[in-house]
């Protein structure tokens, strides 16, 4: 199995999707003018301005939901093996990944909430969605669709739950070997498998509503809290930062490991982590009542600095800054080693070290505490993904029994991902990761020389800004954009001057 799954992520992963997710994100930062530059303190503004409606989330639950997504063992587990299998190097292609990403996930983010639909009383959309009505390929979109719910809902649960798991095991100890028929299995990860999948159960059949308001809570203090171990860990070793610095940028093109491994590693974990371009931001996106398209993807880029910048970042820094890492070579070589050779690097066991060796008896648990908080809420944004892709499916194909299908499904793969070995687990989600990648990214840039859909968006969000109107509004049949039936309606239902029921909860007037 593990055989298969690493010959499945050798043609997955080639340097050819590495560079297309570059490429990409260079691409657009350029057609808007790099918009995650220009548009930094609107993006802030945003994320406080909107409220929620009976159809729609706000904007910061939105913010929170897709950060959930984003925020999770990728920004432990996975930073750490960047840096394992890629040197420090990976940790600046993290950085410039995040950046030009940012453009992307304006651009995915605004086309989910252009082509947004209302389905059973909520906001549906994404890029199953936005490929239907923007590129006219049906065939696409439920390519699009069937890839999300298996990556979702299937492969990529898995190496959030392995990840808890295994930091509980690290922290508390495996405690009784178990024998079972998937083999001898801890206690440790069996209970905490257990835990994870019971609590999850309780939320996903609580729908979105309930997976938004549990995430806008969790995600910013566990996030917080984090950032802040972090920046003790880096005050008390602040004499060492500059030449941490320096071993980053100077790695990152003439690497320990090559610049392939760097680049490879840098871009593969930073996808994984900030999510831009892989399709997943946009269906927390498409779910948040606002005045304009725009704004939802200027809150959505601003998630992908938040991941990578903030939280990453924290996470390289305490990793590197203690000596807390290996780099690996060819076959069973290092070429660095300054911990145990047991400690995986695809697995918290870095970040665990590195907090344990400046804050004793602190570190384990804390790393696993985070670790729980961080990828419970990355499985609850898997599941809202993946239901959204049934619920497109659904519109076409009504199979009774299909969302009950996918909940019991997810909780299995979680339950599954818990006891599993770090690298299956990972080299599945690995594979879910790049399949979404691959069809949204080419889809995306297929739509912008069919349509221009979200740079239209932009340049009129920026005309009323520059108006300084009281109110925003978007009106799709003026911007020569077709298909758009949510906002179609809603612009001739009223005049733009007025607002409707829900409009009234979609945010304060805008200031110039």
């Amino acid at each position: 199995m593990q055989a298969f799954v690493d010959f499945m992520n050798g043609i997955i992963w080639s340097p050819a999707l590495i560079y297309l997710c570059l490429g990409a994100g260079l691409f657009y930062s350029i057609l808007t003018r790099f918009v995650q530059i220009r548009h930094f303190g609107e993006m802030w503004r945003l994320l406080f301005s909107g409220k929620s409606s009976d159809k729609g989330i706000s904007s910061f639950q939105a913010l929170a939901v897709s950060l959930s997504g984003r925020v999770g063992t990728g920004n432990i587990a996975g930073v750490a093996a960047a840096i394992g299998f890629g040197g420090p190097g990976a940790v600046f292609w993290m950085w410039v990944v995040a950046f030009l990403g940012a453009a992307t996930a304006y651009i995915e983010s605004t086309l989910a909430q252009i082509y947004k639909e209302e389905q059973d009383g909520q906001y549906r959309g994404g890029p199953a969605y936005y490929f239907e009505k923007a590129m006219g390929q049906k065939w696409y979109a439920w390519i699009f669709a069937l890839a999300t719910i298996l990556a979702c809902g299937l492969l990529l649960p898995g190496v959030q739950s392995n990840s808890i798991g295994n930091a509980v095991e690290m922290a508390f100890g495996p405690g009784q070997m178990i024998q079972t028929g998937m083999g001898e299995l801890s206690s440790a990860k069996i209970m905490s498998g257990l835990a994870v999948v019971l609590i999850l159960g309780f939320i996903i059949f609580g729908g979105v509503k309930r997976i938004a308001r549990f995430t806008e809570v969790i995600v910013p203090f566990m996030a917080l809290a984090y950032i802040i171990i972090a920046c003790v860990i880096v005050a008390l070793n602040i004499d060492a930062l500059p030449g941490i610095f320096a071993m980053i940028l100077s790695d990152a093109f003439t690497p320990m490991a090559g610049v392939g491994a760097a680049i490879g590693w840098g871009v593969k974990r930073g996808v994984y982590s900030n999510e831009a371009g892989q399709g997943t931001g946009p269906h927390a996106a498409a779910a948040a009542s606002v005045q304009h398209p725009a704004q939802q993807g200027l809150v959505q880029a601003f998630s992908v600095y938040i991941d990578t910048l903030f939280v990453c970042t924290a996470t390289a820094l305490m990793i590197l800054i203690t000596g807390a890492y290996n780099v690996h070579g060819m076959g069973d070589s290092f070429l660095v080693q300054n911990i145990t050779a047991s400690a995986a690097a695809n697995s918290p066991a870095f970040t665990q070290m590195a907090v344990e060796s400046v804050l004793p008896g602190v570190g384990k648990p804390f790393i696993a505490l985070a670790l729980f908080f961080f990828s419970f809420t990355t499985i609850l944004a898997y599941y809202y993904i993946a239901e959204t892709n049934v619920a497109y499916i659904k519109r076409s194909l009504n199979i009774p029994g299909l969302t009950l299908a996918l909940k019991v499904g997810l909780m299995s793969a979680t339950f599954y991902g818990a006891i599993k070995t770090a690298n299956l687990a990972w080299g599945l989600g690995d594979v879910g990761v790049g399949l979404m990648a691959w069809l949204n990214i080419v889809g995306i840039v297929a739509i912008f020389f069919m349509a221009k859909p979200a740079l239209k968006a932009l340049k009129d969000y920026e005309a009323q800004q520059k108006a300084g109107v009281s109110e925003y509004s978007f009106d799709p049949e003026k911007l020569g954009i077709e298909n758009a039936d949510y906002w179609t309606g809603k612009a001739k239902a009223k005049p733009s001057s007025q607002a409707d029921d829900d409009d009234t909860l979609m945010g304060e007037p805008a200031r110039a």
